[in-house]
């Protein structure tokens, strides 16, 4: 199961950024600007879709002794095995390397590898962010080591010409008070997932990897506790949702799909499902696999201000500078312009990501319209995932927090959607493999 914010999707995501408002965007650095005019090549290392294609070339125009040399990895599993590649080895780290919040305990167990931004006039702009964005890049001695791009606050993306075949509402504001509204639970989206299955016959979301991602991420404690600890076993929460997860699943309301792959974008046209759990970034996905399974905005994608068991955030990202960086203030410099408010409206309108940037989330280039919006039948996107927002809190991420969610949960999952296990063995195998690739690793 691969549960990295960052995917290789079949089709690459529609909707840039404007030229103007790009150009904007690069009107001023977050510090103070290359220290030479000699020429120098930036390496930066990125994953999935970030948005910041468009920028780069826009920084090279505003900085012409600077040349930017930029490689995305597809997904956030593989850019994590990239980097700790490279760590090991003590070379061939980019100066700008992206870090996915999954993974960022594992840097922080290593942050002394990483410039302080503070030397670079972090304090300066420290202010830019939700405040759990910074502390979550800030380690145990209070060094900044990474400037933060996204975060995902999770929507309800839903189908409204499926909706309506099954005698459902369909508006986006109806489909919010369908599922409860601020009280939705997700008692109520497995309840409205069987009536759904009983008028059409068919799934009612996708697999059911993407729902228990959302689940635990909800919780205040996840896969550890706040100290550190595993918090998996023994914890009658997360077994009270696997679960609901469970009898979901036995209900048909999974359609089975392989994640990340949805048959090359066919899945999203077919009506295979209706719904699909929606960070911000998940947006440009689905726009992206509609149109590769040869669909547009026509096919009844829409976006909706609910999300079942309330507030959540799927993913999110920093840009950080290694000590291996020979460029560290010019490399701090840039990760400090690309996450600018205008950078971030710019990463927003190019992909759906969200920014951490607080000035930029009531920008009107996320709360108007986008190609994103115009695709989601004229939804108020940014509004909407502003609204998501509220309430979201940083969980604290273990070690191997991504090791669990993909190798020791993933194949449980796959369990329950093919029927190979019912709830209870599906659990007692991932706690198997929690035994065999962490606890006892």
């Amino acid at each position: 199961m691969k549960l990295s914010r960052r995917t290789k999707v079949a089709a690459a995501i529609a909707g840039a950024a404007s030229f103007a408002l790009l150009a904007a965007g690069c009107s001023s650095s977050g510090s103070d600007g290359g220290s030479s005019s000699d020429p120098i090549t930036l390496t930066v290392t990125t994953f999935g879709t970030m948005g910041f294609d468009k920028l780069y070339s826009q920084y090279e125009k505003e900085h012409p002794n600077i040349k930017i040399k930029a490689t995305n990895i597809d997904t956030g599993d593989n850019a994590l095995t990239d980097w700790q590649t490279k760590e090991a080895a003590g070379s061939g780290l980019p100066d700008v390397q992206a870090v996915e919040e999954g993974w960022l305990s594992k840097v922080m167990q290593v942050s002394d590898q990483f410039n302080d931004l503070k030397d670079y006039g972090a304090d300066k702009i420290k202010d830019r962010w939700v405040d759990w964005k910074l502390k979550q890049a800030t380690d145990k001695d209070g060094r900044i080591i990474g400037y933060g791009t996204d975060i995902g606050p999770e929507g309800l993306c839903y189908n409204s010409k499926l909706f309506a075949a099954a005698g459902l509402p369909s508006d986006r504001d109806s489909v919010a008070k369908l599922f409860g509204g601020d009280s939705a639970t997700w008692a109520d989206y497995f309840k409205i997932g069987e009536q759904y299955k009983a008028a059409t016959g068919k799934a009612f979301y996708d697999q059911s990897g993407f729902l228990w991602n959302a689940m635990v991420n909800q919780q205040p404690e996840g896969y550890y506790t706040k100290d550190g600890k595993l918090n998996i076993e023994d914890n009658s929460d997360l077994k009270a949702l696997w679960g609901q997860l469970a009898d979901g699943a036995a209900a048909g309301l999974s359609s089975n799909q392989t994640q990340w792959d949805w048959g090359k974008g066919k899945a999203f046209t077919d009506g295979s499902f209706a719904t699909f759990v929606c960070p911000g970034w998940m947006l440009g996905v689905v726009k992206g696999q509609v149109e590769a399974g040869g669909g547009n905005a026509d096919t009844g994608w829409d976006f909706a201000n609910v999300f079942p068991g309330g507030a959540a955030n799927w993913g999110g990202s920093f840009l950080t500078v290694p000590k291996q960086s020979k460029h560290p203030k010019e490399a701090a410099d840039l990760a400090a312009w690309l996450t600018t408010a205008k950078s971030q409206v710019a990463t927003f309108q190019a992909a759906g990501t969200f920014p951490s940037v607080t000035a930029a989330q009531s920008d009107p280039g996320v709360t108007g319209e986008s190609d994103l919006t115009k695709f989601f039948d004229n939804a108020p996107i940014g509004q909407i995932l502003g609204e998501r927002a509220k309430g979201v809190v940083a969980q604290y991420k273990g070690p191997d927090d991504s090791v669990i969610q993909s190798q020791v949960f993933g194949p449980s999952v796959q369990e329950l959607d093919s029927g190979k296990a019912n709830g209870d063995q599906a659990w007692a195998n991932a706690m198997t493999l929690l035994n065999q690739l962490v606890v006892n690793k």
